[in-house]
C-alpha cells in the first residue's frame, strides 16, 4: 500500500458537541486505498507546529473520493484543524498503519472507548458488507454521545457511560457482561485500561483480539520511535521486544502486545 502525500481540501465540518468535530476531506488517492483501522498524518499550518496530527479515519464515503475524521479539540493543533473552512487545503500524508484483519468471526464484537469510537464505524460498515452479525459496545463519560445513530445503521449497539445516564453504569466490560454478548473474535480501540481488560476478555473466552493502540505519535512513519511497544516475542532483526505503533500498528494481535 503506497503512502500518498497530498493537499486535500475541506469539503464539510461539523461541530459534534462537547469538543468533538468532524472533517470530511476530498483525497481520493488516500481514500481509494483506505482500510479500518489505519489513519492520516494531517498537516498544521502555524510554523511553531512541525509535527503532524496523526488522527483515525472515521470512514471513507461510497464514491471513495473522501475521507472523513471525527476528533477530540485537545491542543492547538486539533484546534487549527477544527477551524478549517470548507474550501481550505491541508497537507495529508496517508493511509499510515495496518488495519484490522480481513478474516474475522461471523459474530464479530466491536469496542470504542472516547476518541477510540471513531474507527469503528469504518470497521462495523465494511463487516456488516461482509454479512458478519456485528455488535458494537461504545464507552462515554455521559450522555454526550456522538456516532451512535450510525453505528445502529450496521451492528446492534450497546453503550456504557462512567455516571450511568445512558446505557450499563461503568465500563464497556460491564456493559459486555450485562448483556451477556456472544461473540467469536474482537476489535478495539480506546485507552489503554480499556484495552487491557479487552485483552483479558479475549484471553478467558479464548477468542481472537486485534487492539487498536492509542499512542502519542510524532513523525507517523517509523523514523523517531517515539511510540514503541512492547512485544510478547523479540524482533527478528533487531532481537528486542519492542515495536513502533505507528508502521507495525496501530493494530495489533491482543498476543503479540505486552501493555499489562
Amino acid at each position: 500500500m503506497e503512502k500518498q502525500y497530498t493537499s486535500a481540501i475541506v469539503v464539510d465540518k461539523r461541530d459534534l458537541g462537547g469538543g468533538i468535530m468532524e472533517l470530511w476531506l476530498m483525497a481520493p488517492d488516500i481514500a481509494a486505498q483506505a482500510v479500518p483501522g489505519q489513519f492520516v498524518a494531517l498537516y498544521c499550518t502555524d510554523g511553531s507546529r512541525l509535527l503532524p496530527r496523526p488522527i483515525s479515519i472515521c470512514d471513507v464515503d461510497g464514491e471513495r473520493q473522501k475521507l472523513r475524521f471525527v476528533f477530540r479539540m485537545v491542543g492547538e493543533g486539533t484546534k487549527e484543524l477544527a477551524a478549517k473552512r470548507v474550501f481550505e487545503s491541508v497537507s495529508v500524508l496517508g493511509p499510515l498503519g495496518n488495519g484490522y484483519p480481513k478474516e474475522v468471526g461471523a459474530y464479530p464484537l466491536l469496542v470504542g472507548g472516547g476518541i477510540g469510537i471513531p474507527p469503528m464505524l469504518f470497521l462495523a460498515r465494511e463487516l456488516w458488507q461482509q454479512g458478519k452479525k456485528v455488535s458494537i459496545v461504545l464507552g462515554f463519560r455521559d450522555a454526550n454521545t456522538f456516532l451512535v445513530e450510525e453505528m445502529a445503521e450496521y451492528a446492534a449497539v450497546y453503550l456504557a457511560t462512567d455516571d450511568g445516564s445512558l446505557g450499563t453504569k461503568g465500563t464497556v466490560l460491564d456493559a459486555i457482561k450485562e448483556n451477556g454478548l456472544q461473540f467469536d473474535w474482537i476489535g478495539a480501540c480506546g485507552p489503554m485500561p480499556m484495552l487491557r481488560g479487552i485483552k483479558r476478555l479475549a484471553q478467558s473466552k479464548n477468542t481472537p483480539a486485534y487492539l487498536s493502540l492509542e499512542e502519542r505519535m510524532a513523525c507517523g512513519i517509523g523514523a523517531c520511535l517515539g511510540c514503541v511497544c512492547k512485544t510478547a516475542k523479540a524482533d527478528g532483526h533487531t532481537h528486542v521486544h519492542n515495536t513502533r505503533i505507528c508502521t507495525e500498528g496501530p493494530v495489533f494481535d491482543a498476543q503479540e502486545v505486552e501493555i499489562g
